[in-house]
């Protein structure tokens, strides 16, 4: 857990001075960088004592019909001083738009995760997506596509295969300060199918900062014997806006 608190505290650290200088830019003169960066702890005490930790720092770049990001995060828990949960994972993204409907993307991920099936996962992967409602209030894009994907299992077995793409986000927003997000990543290969959702409700605390709390499901279709298919994480968290 020792390794989960330090890139947490440095994922807020970074995204609190990366802020600053956008925070304090005026309106007439936006700047083209935005981000988030997010943390959150919870602890539980009496007949269980528990602790979860995570973090997560975004940044984006939008130029003309370019836009680049890229992110990391991390997830911790620990139970009567035993660890539950250790995860990483880094990603970067680069999308142009044809249109405002139309895009392409291009997008790389690494994962690793101490108490899943796979020591590692790391996918590249190229495609095309649709913004099928986009609109104020709500919004849903999906994207199909096809790439390659490197992987390590627990057991030392390798995986190298071509995989195809399929993710979803879409938003709902209740009113100026509350909003609904559900996220769906799935990568399929002949050896694995990796699928990721996420529900989050996100709220405005005041100014930048707000409140999210998050759902996620992983799931490996092919794991080594006495291995979990499925990992969940619950997660409270403060979130900074830039």
């Amino acid at each position: 857990m020792k390794c989960v608190w330090q890139s947490c505290l440095l994922l807020a650290g970074a995204g609190l001075l990366l802020s600053a200088a956008p925070a304090l830019a005026d309106d007439e003169d936006a700047s083209p960088w935005s981000g988030l960066a997010r943390l959150g702890y919870l602890s539980t005490s009496g007949n269980t004592d528990t602790d979860n930790v995570n973090g997560r720092f975004e940044l984006r770049y939008l130029t003309g019909r370019w836009k680049h990001s890229g992110f990391a995060a991390a997830i911790g828990a620990r139970e009567e001083d035993r660890t539950t949960a250790e995860a990483y994972e880094l990603g970067a993204r680069t999308t142009y738009d044809f249109n405002e409907f139309d895009y392409v993307f291009a997008r790389a991920n690494w994962r690793k995760d101490k108490f899943s099936g796979y020591d590692q996962q790391i996918s590249e992967s190229l495609g095309y997506g649709r913004r099928l409602i986009n609109t104020q209030r709500q919004h849903l894009n999906v994207e199909i596509g096809a790439g390659a994907r490197q992987a390590k299992l627990r057991d030392g077995e390798s995986q190298n295969e071509a995989i195809l793409r399929f993710g979803s986000d879409y938003e709902f927003r209740f009113n100026d300060v509350a909003a609904f997000n559900f996220d769906l990543s799935v990568e399929s290969g002949s050896d694995n199918t990796f699928t990721e959702a996420v529900a989050a409700v996100r709220t405005q605390l005041l100014g930048r900062l707000g409140l999210v709390v998050s759902y996620t499901v992983r799931n490996n279709s092919s794991v080594p014997v006495g291995t979990s298919r499925t990992d969940t994480y619950s997660a409270l968290s403060l979130e900074y806006k830039f």
